[in-house]
């Protein structure tokens, strides 16, 4: 069996379409007599935005976790374009609220960043006037913001997102979101992104993986919505499958919530 390698190895056998920033074959998770993983091949390239869905266990943090190499993979390859610069956004960011964080010192916790970098992430995700104001005093739209600044000081080829909407309102889902694709777009990066918003996420991807351990299928978003697996796995029926969310209104709010 493969162990788990970054390897710019031109024998091996990866797509060479495209340019691929992360890609595996055949990607295998065991613990114990427990699979965690199975069969897993995916690709993510430059300016694509791939989202894994799929339900609560069904291993999407612990993929993303290995792609990252936290976790070593039982058996299979990993291929990382060299130098891979990878901006990540973990699930869960928990601050103690007796700590006295500031939005700007949060920012260089895990590197030594110059004010203008950190002015310039934050200014990209629209939270620039909330620079010295105490973390624990954050909505969970402006933290998940502060938390996407954060992954942009490393200017990534790949921005990991793992649930970045978590704790953000209906409303702020969308924008995100929209704010997303537009980092993709401004940064020409890649990005692959863990998401239970079904509605609202389908109207931001260009690809989908629907997770069950195993990949069960993948395609672009209007595809997959039809697809068998995908309906099983949702307790769904090809006359009540989820419709594909685009949302449109005249008028914009602030993060905050109000009408800007």
């Amino acid at each position: 069996m493969l162990t788990s390698v970054e390897t710019t190895d031109d024998n091996v056998d990866f797509d060479s379409k495209n340019e691929i920033l992360i890609q595996t074959q055949n990607l295998f998770l065991r613990t114990g007599e427990r699979e965690l993983l199975s069969d897993i091949s995916l690709k993510v390239s430059k300016a694509e935005i791939v989202t894994l869905i799929g339900p609560n266990g069904a291993g999407k943090s612990t993929l993303l976790r290995v792609l990252l190499g936290i976790i070593p993979s039982s058996s299979g390859s990993i291929y990382r374009k060299p130098k891979l610069r990878i901006g990540y956004l973990p699930q869960r960011t928990v601050v103690d609220p007796v700590l006295p964080l500031s939005v700007s010192r949060i920012m260089n916790l895990t590197g030594n960043y110059s004010k203008k970098q950190i002015e310039t992430s934050l200014e990209e995700t629209g939270i620039s006037a909330l620079k010295d104001k105490p973390v624990f005093q954050l909505s969970g739209g402006e933290f998940q913001r502060v938390m996407l600044a954060r992954a942009l000081l490393k200017n990534p080829e790949l921005l990991v997102l793992d649930e970045p909407v978590q704790g953000v309102d209906y409303m702020g889902e969308s924008e995100l979101f929209k704010l997303i694709e537009n980092l993709r777009k401004s940064h020409d990066c890649g990005v692959l992104m863990v998401s239970h918003d079904l509605h609202v996420v389908m109207a931001s991807t260009d690809r989908v993986l629907c997770l069950n351990q195993h990949i069960c299928c993948e395609g672009q978003p209007e595809v997959v919505t039809q697809h068998p697996e995908y309906l099983r796995l949702f307790g769904l029926d090809a006359g009540s499958a989820l419709a594909i969310y685009s949302h449109h209104h005249d008028h914009k709010h602030h993060i905050s919530g109000r009408l800007t």
